[in-house]
This record gives C-alpha cells, structure tokens and sequence, in this order.
C-alpha cells in the first residue's frame, strides 16, 4: 500500500511537471526568451516577425545586450497548429529552459497555453493577437497582449461607417475562431446598441484557416446585398478575398482587419490595384509610405534592417512589427535592471510608458497593473494602389 501510494505521488508530480525557481532561464550572462511561431502552415507569412525580432536581438547582444547579459531568443515552429502550440510551449520551458515566452503568434494558440503558462509563472507576453481577454490580468496575471485588442479596432470600423454611410447594409466575414469572434463582436459593439446591429449586419459568415480556397464565400457575401464589407483574415484568406471581391466586379466599402494589412504579405500577392480602396487601422508607421522617409524612427529601422535583416522585405509591414516587439521586450528588460527574477519582468511588463520609434505619432506603449492593453489607439487609412494614406488623427475605440 506504501509502494503504491509513492507511485501515484511520483506520477502525479511528474504529470504536473517540474517546479521553477525564480530565475529560470537568466544567469549572469545570458535571458532565454522562447516563443512559438508559424514557420509553416497557413499562417507562415507571419514568420518574418520571428526573423526580425531575432535580428533585432542580435543587435542588441552586438551592442552588449541588456544590463551585461545576452539574449538567447530560441523560436519554434508551431504551424499555428494549439496541440503543436502546446508541445513546443512545453519543451520551451521544461527543456529549454527559457525565462518568458514571447510573442507567441496567434489566438487559438495563445489560448491554448495560457493557463499553463500561468500555473507555471512564466510570463506570456506581448502575444501576437488582439483577443480582448488576453488582458485578464485578474486571471491571468503572467499573460498580456501587445497591439490593439480586436473590439478597440473593430469597433473604430463601425463608428467611422456611421457617420460616413447611415443607410449601410453590412456584410461580417471572419475566422472561425476566438479571435474571429472577437472582431465580430467588436464591430457589432461599435455599432452602438442591439438595435443598430439588427438593423445594420444583413449577413454574416466564417471560414476556417485550413481552407483551400473562400471563392464560394465571396460569391455569397456579394450575394446578400450588402455594401460594406468587414473582413478578418489571416494574409493567405485575406489576399484570396482582396483578389475575389475584385473579380466579381463588387465594390462595397471594404474594412480590412489590421491583421492582414500588409503591403508585402497581403496586398501584392492580392495585386495592388485589386487593393485599392481598402480601408483599416494602423498603429504602426508603413514602411511602404513615403511620408516616413524623412523620420527619424523609420531611418533607425531601415539602417537596422540593412545590417541585420538584410533579406527582409522593406515594404513588409511585419517586418516593422517585429522590430517593434522586441524593442519593447528590451525596454521591459532594461526597467528590470540586474533583476530579472518573474516578479521583476512581470512587474515592468505592468510599468511601461514608452514609445517604441515604429509607432504612429499619438500612439503610445502604456499599461498599468490594472491595464494589460498596452496599446490601446489606432489611426484610419485607406490604400490609394501604392501605399496606405492616413486620414484623421488617432482614436480609440470599444474596450
């Protein structure tokens, strides 16, 4: 009986995995910061955000690194894949080792892990999705997005429609899944009262990330009537529909979820001209846009990408995403000072006022240990067939 009670003792801690110390993953020399990344799979444009935040950390160690210590940045492919998510999350810290994991990307991903990450005190941070509860400090205190959560973005859609086209017939088109979801509800918050959405969404329908192709969906969307069209994406879906919509000879008022916005990733492939008209929100300078030439950001991100990402795309959004990412986990670990203990990272995480120098001028990285939004204003702009262009100032939306 003694035997057997010892067994299920062991068993049950080593289901539960290894217990950490504080300092898992930092010595005096060296910060392993792990994430997971969609190398492969339907999402793998998005892989050149994990490129230009390991470029960008290689700057910093050639600088020095951060407080006399080097960081080891070890990013695995998930295929944006949640069970794949799962196991490499798993061997990033029960193997690896690392002290935080880093702007995993994606929703159905972040989630998958969250509480895992959360009963083993590893912070989670700066996760490459908007989901609003990805800011449930009370719940999740080690997890924290990064851009404008999807009801902020969303919900600037449905007021700027509003007050430009009152007599619209909406037509909602997302993902099928938690960050889908999230954007629908974002504009249909926007839109100011149950009412106005009975009144204003004619239509609405999904599609999944491992779908070959959306045409049919498209035909459908036009079908209903519908003269706006608000569209999630991740950039494959996202440039298939950009191309369809132009095809079929439909012109609706077309917003574009912020997340597919790329020049390089989504709109060549897209053909520019199919683009054209397309509105979204930024938060972060184009690098395809004249207008930032002169910029005193945009020239230190151009220099940067010369030098350490000399392959990267110059017109890739994501690519200035990226950058912005990792120069802000910089900042968080240069507030922690020779401190790098989980308290210590989470509490900077919670502590940061700062202006990352890819930003658009009025928005700002600011969080609170009550606020786990850290960036929480947006601009419109509207693609002309060459670049995006700016109209208004920044705004905040539903949060």
């Amino acid at each position: 009986m003694k035997g057997m009670l010892a067994g299920l003792i062991l068993a049950g801690a080593l289901a539960a995995g290894p217990a950490f110390a504080e300092g898992q993953g930092v010595t005096d020399t060296e910060i392993k910061i792990g994430q997971t990344m969609a190398y492969s799979g339907a999402a793998s444009a998005y892989s050149v955000i994990a490129k230009s935040e390991a470029a960008y950390f290689k700057m910093i160690n050639d600088k020095g690194g951060v407080n006399g210590r080097k960081i080891n940045f070890i990013s695995l492919d998930d295929a944006y894949s949640p069970p794949k998510t799962f196991e490499q999350t798993r061997k990033l810290v029960e193997q690896d080792g690392v002290a935080a994991i880093l702007n995993p990307l994606g929703t159905p991903t972040g989630l998958v892990v969250r509480k895992y990450l959360n009963d083993k005190k590893i912070p989670q941070l700066f996760i490459g999705a908007g989901a609003s509860f990805f800011g449930d400090y009370q719940h999740f205190p080690y997890t924290i997005g990064f851009q404008p959560n999807y009801h902020i973005e969303a919900s600037i859609y449905a007021r700027h429609m509003l007050a430009t086209n009152p007599n619209a017939k909406v037509a909602l088109f997302y993902q099928n899944d938690d960050a889908g979801r999230d954007y629908a509800n974002g504009f249909k918050e926007g839109l100011g009262s149950p009412e106005n959405v009975k009144k204003y969404v004619i239509f609405e329908t999904t599609y999944e990330s491992t779908d070959p192709t959306i045409d049919s969906k498209i035909l459908a969307l036009k079908n209903s009537g519908a003269d706006v069209l608000f569209m999630h994406a991740i950039p494959k879906q996202a440039a298939q529909a950009i191309r369809k919509v132009a095809e079929i000879g439909w012109r609706p008022t077309f917003y574009l979820a912020n997340v597919s916005a790329s020049v390089g990733a989504v709109l060549k492939p897209a053909g520019l001209e199919n683009a054209k008209g397309l509105i979204t929100a930024a938060w972060l300078k184009d690098p395809n846009d004249p207008q930032w030439k002169d910029d005193a950001g945009y020239k230190n991100w151009l220099a940067f990408m010369k030098q350490y990402y000399p392959d990267g795309d110059l017109i890739d959004g994501l690519n200035a995403y990226g950058y912005t990412v990792a120069q802000t986990m910089v900042k968080v670990l240069e507030q922690c000072g020779k401190d790098v203990s989980t308290e210590s990272i989470m509490k900077q995480v919670a502590n940061l006022d700062f202006t990352p120098e890819m930003l658009l001028p009025g928005v700002t990285v600011k969080t609170s240990p009550t606020n786990f939004y850290p960036i929480k204003k947006m601009v419109l702009q509207r693609f002309d067939g060459q670049v995006w262009k700016l109209f208004g100032s920044a705004v905040g939306g539903a949060d």
